[in-house]
C-alpha cells in the first residue's frame, strides 16, 4: 500500500526536490494519496483491513496514552483516525502514525515486563491508564519511564491548559482561573463559570458547588509546588517520587478532572451547557 502514496501527501510523481520546495502547498493536500490507476476494489479491501487492525490497536493507544496533540482538538489517536490521512488538510502524517505505533509497542513492552514482575511479588496491581484521559495522556510518556514527579507535573499543567482552552481563558494565570471559574456567583463577560448541575436549593448540589473552588485551589497549589521542586534549581532535590505517591497524586487530579466534566459551563446571556 505504501507504493500507492507519496509520504509528503503530494501527487505520486512529485520528486524529492519538488517536495522540499513546496512546504506550504503540500499542507493543502492529503498526507496520503492513492496512485492513479489502482483497482478500487483492491483499495477498498486494503482500507477495510487497515480499519480492522486500527480498531484492534485502539485499546493499546488508550492504555499507553500514546496520542498526539492537535491544535484546537487536543489529544488525538492517529491510529484510530488513520482514514483522515486522505482528507484535505490532514491533521497528521503517515510518519505520525508510524511513530505512534512504535511508541505503543515500546510502552506495552515495558508495561508487560512490569506486570510480570509485580505478579511474581504478588503485589496488587493498578491501572493508571484508566485515569481521566487528559491526565493519563499528559503523564503516560513520563510515567512509563519512571519519571513520576514529572508525570504528575505534566498532568496538572495539562488539566489547566485543557480548561483554559475550553473556556477561552488564556488571559488568566492558573490560580485566578480556578478562583474565577469555580467561585459562586454569576458569570461575567469573558469570564464563564463552571457550576455543578442541579437545583441550587438541593443540599447535594449546594455541597458540590461549595467544594469545587477550594478543591481546585488546593490542587493548583500542589501543581505549583511540584513545579518549584522540579524546575527551580535552588529548591530542586534529586529525590524522585515513588510510584505509589505519584499514583496517589495523579488519582487526585483525575478525580478533579471528572468532577469538572460533570459541571455546566455558564456564560453571560447563554443557557447552561453541559461540559
Amino acid at each position: 500500500m505504501s507504493a500507492a502514496i507519496h509520504p509528503a501527501g503530494l501527487p505520486i510523481n512529485t520528486s524529492e526536490d519538488e517536495a522540499l520546495q513546496r512546504p506550504i502547498e503540500s499542507a493543502l493536500f492529503p498526507t496520503v494519496h492513492v496512485k492513479d490507476g489502482q483497482d478500487q476494489g483492491t483499495v477498498r479491501e486494503l482500507e477495510l483491513d487497515v480499519a480492522e487492525t486500527a480498531g484492534a490497536a485502539a485499546r493499546a493507544v488508550a492504555v499507553t496514552g500514546a496520542r498526539i496533540g492537535v491544535a484546537g482538538l487536543g489529544p488525538v489517536d492517529p491510529i484510530a483516525n488513520w482514514s483522515l490521512l486522505s482528507a484535505p488538510k490532514a491533521l497528521f502524517s503517515p510518519q505520525d502514525v508510524r511513530n505512534t505505533a512504535a511508541t505503543v509497542r515500546g510502552r506495552l513492552s515495558m508495561m508487560i515486563d512490569e506486570a510480570e514482575a509485580a505478579a511474581e511479588t504478588a503485589v496488587p496491581g493498578f491501572a493508571p491508564s484508566e485515569l481521566h484521559p487528559v491526565i493519563w495522556t499528559a503523564a503516560a510518556a513520563h510515567w512509563t519511564t519512571h519519571q513520576y514527579r514529572v508525570a504528575v507535573r505534566e498532568a496538572s499543567e495539562a488539566l489547566t491548559v485543557h480548561w483554559k482552552t475550553r473556556l477561552g481563558r488564556h488571559d488568566v494565570d492558573d490560580t485566578p482561573l480556578w478562583q474565577q471559574t469555580l467561585s459562586p456567583g454569576e458569570p461575567e463577560p469573558g469570564r464563564p463559570k463552571l457550576a455543578w448541575p442541579g437545583d441550587p436549593a438541593d443540599k447535594t448540589t449546594k455541597s458540590m458547588r461549595g467544594g469545587l473552588e477550594p478543591l481546585g485551589k488546593a490542587l493548583n497549589s500542589l501543581a505549583t509546588g511540584l513545579n518549584l521542586t522540579v524546575r527551580n534549581v535552588t529548591t530542586h532535590t534529586r529525590d524522585e517520587l515513588s510510584e505509589q505517591k505519584g499514583m496517589e497524586r495523579l488519582a487526585a487530579y483525575s478525580y478533579f478532572a471528572r468532577l469538572l466534566d460533570k459541571c455546566e459551563v455558564r456564560r453571560v446571556d447563554e443557557a447552561p451547557q453541559t461540559t
